[in-house]
């Protein structure tokens, strides 16, 4: 299974946390599912707004920390399943379309948030298509989830900002899906 890239999985934190989880009854698939459920709390506070939003910043955070972990624990704690890569996509694509779509509905503007979380589930959709290792932007993930967290904080106090920022992430990611099929037609024909 390959890899996204990631700085922060060689942080202290991460590595004390990771060790630590990884000697616990817990495994990485139940870290997976935890992390749908920070995902659906980042969409209901999304979807309620106002102060909300701030929890919904939080929660995106804690979504990409389990995010993390989950890996951290199956490959460097030595836990890893044969269920596990389903484990490691299907609770993302699904996060993706919570948080969205709870955008979406929050600031009236449904539509844009399913084109949107439509768009973010297509990128790794492409990814799979090849060979798992394209993890280029301009939007992956990580651009994604940042995107995000700093539209719920804005947004907060300036709630004017959200539509844009849904509007950047639906175009950014269209772009991601371009880059990315480009990227796999040009790997296809070598």
């Amino acid at each position: 299974m390959t890899r996204r890239p990631l700085k922060s999985r060689a942080s202290g934190w991460a590595q004390k946390l990771a060790a630590w989880l990884a000697g616990t009854a817990v495994t990485p698939n139940q870290i997976s599912i935890a992390s749908m459920g920070f995902a659906t709390l980042a969409g209901a506070a999304f979807y309620l707004g106002g102060l909300w939003l701030l929890a919904a910043a939080l929660f995106i955070q804690l979504r990409l920390i389990c995010n993390l972990l989950d890996g951290m624990v199956a490959v460097e704690g030595g836990k890893s399943t044969p269920d596990g890569p389903f484990w490691n996509e299907a609770p993302d694509r699904l996060s993706d379309i919570l948080i969205i779509t709870g955008l979406g509905y929050g600031i009236g503007l449904p539509a844009l948030g399913w084109a949107a979380a439509a768009m973010a589930i297509f990128t790794a959709y492409i990814r799979e298509l090849g060979n798992g290792a394209d993890f280029s932007g301009p939007v992956a993930k990580p651009q994604r989830m940042a995107l995000l967290t700093v539209a719920a904080l804005i947004g907060t106090f300036m709630p004017s900002v959200l539509p844009y920022a849904l509007w950047i992430l639906l175009i950014g990611t269209a772009a991601t899906v371009l880059r990315r099929s480009y990227n796999l037609v040009q790997d296809l024909k070598t």
